[in-house]
């Protein structure tokens, strides 16, 4: 255990690399919280509400200040470390917190005191009264129907778990995205898309107004009219996040046809898997990927995937790079036939009930093959709502996750600017050097989104010294299990903003567990569930523990989840989301696969998932999968088995392979972990990879003879718990 606060001197800050006379000054503060006798909590609160520790300095200082302070704190007793702390005068600007000073002492009564001392009383009255609830947040996010619906929630059809939300309603949510920001920021010329190419670092970074966007999403809109494509027809894109790509993919919305995301990581054969299962009548990409001076081909992938059409984006300069297939189109010559209109830049939406499909995504599943998830306008309203609420995206806010469309967070930062009226902020590049922070510094970045490896990146080359990211109001990160030691290095760089970590699925449109600006946060923690939602944890034996006490457990979602899916396209709804969950208070559970651990104070961290489901760089897999590549990866397998694990100081999970070799073979190790490597990155994911082999003998068993991946798990998470102390 290191020093306590009370016992670090000049000399331990000067050692951390602070300036002798700042080092005296930091002293004298640090001296005044703790001869007041403050508790840890109160004492880091004074240290970053006064400003002591600021972005410039050594994260050895920020470590040394926060560990010190927190040496000898008890989680059990007192819940997880508090790193941000609301005040009341910045809970009631909140959108969550106007929401509640205007609508909390009607619908709480005597109850409700203010934003803070509320927010539990109020989530739990959202989870009970979703009929009440809803209709405000949805005037608040402008979300404009051709026809109203006639309730918020029907739940007459017993057969549907969920109800039947919005009954009724016709609307078109692309058709929202563009009149929506448009009326929130009450003018044509407001910047709606901010971008800038990688490499360009010294110029300007690049926008586009609300009407330019309009106009361009119209344009694609009238040029897919004069394709042969009918209403409702699947079209997949597969290319990097660009302004070009949210065009298009507004415009698909737009004139009734529905998207297919495909991330553009992909091998060809997840390509194909995709535009099979989704009947995809075409694919938009690119001729290549630019990252810096290097182009890697996108196009020529694509076309191994063999689909019907494939309209191809210059990722540089006006015309394509590489030779089109007779049957594909340029984006020049797509576009051509549209100018030719009399108003190329007008459409009419096609407005279609609520429930109708707009988007199919697609998470792993536990088979082979990725299950196939449709969106419904439902969906787009959903994520929008709870980065209203949560991250409190606002009017004027600059809002950058890199991310892609082939993934759910694509959409989901699509919806929540342009449903808000907020300015989308991309970089079309790597975001894993300095270009991208000096884009978050140069766009002039509110909300910054991350995943917990692209943070551990930027704090291990030092690559964001100097940058400015002080205009930073929250971070936002999801994907993966967070490092303590990384967040604070992060909300260390914008004068200790919260990092609101947020995890859901595909499935539920958003995320079930959240942070928030009304709660005190905890790095690596969720502060709530989010709003609306409600869940509780389950024991073995599918007992739920009580809602305040300190559990580890399996997850069971409400079934009343308002953007959840009600139908799979490849796979049994019913059998993937609630066959076998327990019954709770006259419900059937909805599945999630979390395992959750509930702390004193009632914050919440993922332990894992309750199948062999493994989650890697933010994308979730089967250890299925990753085996099926691996047996066949080298004659030498017998058989392999394909754990993660969390590094023993947290962080994001590392995969793990474990081999049996067949009798009279040999290989090194190190050896076989390039084998696997390549094999996986290959044949099913290039993101991912491999970060231990090991061989041994047999692997354990049921009497059935089912593999226990669970105990080659727990091995090495023992084994990698010694070594982390030596």
């Amino acid at each position: 255990m290191g020093k306590s606060i009370s016992e670090v001197g000049v000399e331990d800050m000067v050692g951390a690399g602070l300036g002798l006379e700042e080092a005296k000054d930091l002293e004298k503060e640090l001296k005044y919280a703790t001869i007041h006798g403050f508790g840890a909590n109160e004492v880091w609160r004074l240290i970053t509400a006064r400003k002591l520790l600021k972005p410039c300095h050594p994260h050895a200082l920020h470590q040394l200040l926060y560990y010190s302070v927190y040496s000898n704190y008890d989680e059990s007793v007192n819940g997880p470390p508090l790193y941000w702390f609301p005040s009341i005068h910045q809970s009631r600007r909140t959108n969550l917190g106007r929401l509640m000073e205007s609508h909390g002492p009607r619908l709480l009564g005597g109850s409700y005191k203010d934003p803070i001392t509320s927010f539990r009383l109020f989530h739990q009255f959202s989870v009970q009264h979703p009929e009440i609830y809803w209709p405000i947040v949805l005037n608040k996010l402008h979300v404009q129907f051709t026809m109203p619906p006639k309730c918020i929630l029907d739940t007459c059809d017993k057969s549907k778990h969920g109800g039947t939300w919005l009954p009724g309603a016709v609307l078109n949510v692309a058709d929202c995205c563009l009149k929506s920001s448009n009326y929130l920021k009450n003018r044509d010329d407001s910047v709606a898309i901010v971008w800038r190419d990688e490499g360009s670092d010294d110029h300007n970074v690049e926008c586009m107004t609300q009407k330019e966007l309009q106009e361009q999403v119209m344009l694609v809109a009238n040029a897919l009219d004069l394709m042969t494509f009918s209403k409702g027809d699947a079209i997949a894109i597969d290319m990097p996040m660009t302004a070009t790509a949210v065009i298009i993919y507004l415009a698909i919305v737009l004139a009734g046809f529905v998207v297919v995301s495909v991330a553009d990581s992909f091998a060809p054969k997840e390509i194909a898997t995709r535009l099979r299962i989704s009947q995809a009548k075409a694919i938009f990409t690119q001729d290549f990927i630019v990252r810096g001076r290097r182009r890697f081909p996108l196009y020529s992938r694509v076309v191994e995937a063999a689909p019907d059409k494939i309209i191809v984006i210059p990722a540089t300069g006006k015309d394509v790079a590489v030779q089109l297939r007779n049957q594909d189109l340029s984006w020049t010559t797509f576009l051509s036939n549209a100018y030719r209109l009399p108003r190329p830049n007008y459409y009419s939406p096609v407005y279609q009930p609520v429930d109708s499909v707009t988007n199919i995504l697609f998470s792993s599943g536990t088979t082979g093959e990725p299950k196939a998830i449709p969106w419904t306008q439902l969906s787009p309203i959903r994520c929008a709502a709870d980065s209203w609420a949560h991250l409190d995206i606002q009017t004027g806010d600059v809002f950058c996750w890199p991310t892609n469309l082939g993934w759910v967070m694509g959409p989901i930062l699509l919806y929540s600017c342009f449903l808000s009226g907020a300015t989308l902020a991309l970089y079309h590049g790597s975001p894993l050097g300095r270009g991208f922070g000096k884009f978050v510094q140069d766009a002039g970045v509110t909300l910054l989104g991350t995943v917990p490896s692209l943070v551990k990146a930027w704090k291990n080359t030092h690559c964001m010294e100097g940058l400015d990211w002080t205009q930073i109001k929250s971070f936002a990160s999801t994907g993966e299990a967070s490092s303590v030691d990384d967040d604070l290095w992060l909300s260390s760089r914008a004068f200790y903003k919260p990092v609101l970590e947020c995890c859901g699925g595909t499935e539920l449109a958003s995320s079930y567990i959240f942070g928030n600006l009304l709660q005190p946060q905890a790095f690596g923690a969720f502060s709530s569930a989010t709003m609306s939602t409600g869940f509780v944890i389950f024991d073995e034996n599918g007992v739920p523990y009580p809602d305040d006490q300190p559990c580890i457990g399996e997850v069971g979602l409400f079934p009343l989840y308002m953007g959840a899916t009600d139908r799979l396209l490849n796979a049994d709804h019913e059998e993937v989301y609630f066959k076998g969950m327990p019954m709770y208070k006259g419900m059937q559970l909805r599945r999630h696969g979390d395992i959750l651990k509930r702390t004193v104070g009632g914050y919440l961290m993922v332990q894992g998932r309750a199948d062999d489901t493994m989650n890697l760089g933010g994308i979730k897999t089967s250890s299925v999968e990753i085996e099926r590549v691996c047996n066949h990866a080298d004659e030498s397998v017998l058989e392999t088995a394909a754990i993660s694990v969390a590094p023993a100081d947290g962080g994001p999970e590392q995969l793990s392979i474990f081999v049996v070799l067949k009798k009279g073979f040999s290989i090194k190790p190190d050896v076989l972990k390039m084998i696997l490597s390549k094999a996986i990155q290959t044949d099913l994911n290039p993101l991912f990879k491999v970060s231990f082999v090991r061989i041994i003998p047999e692997f354990p068993r049921t009497a059935s003879n089912k593999l226990l991946r669970r105990v080659l798990r727990d091995q090495l998470k023992k084994e990698l718990q010694i070594h982390s102390r030596i």
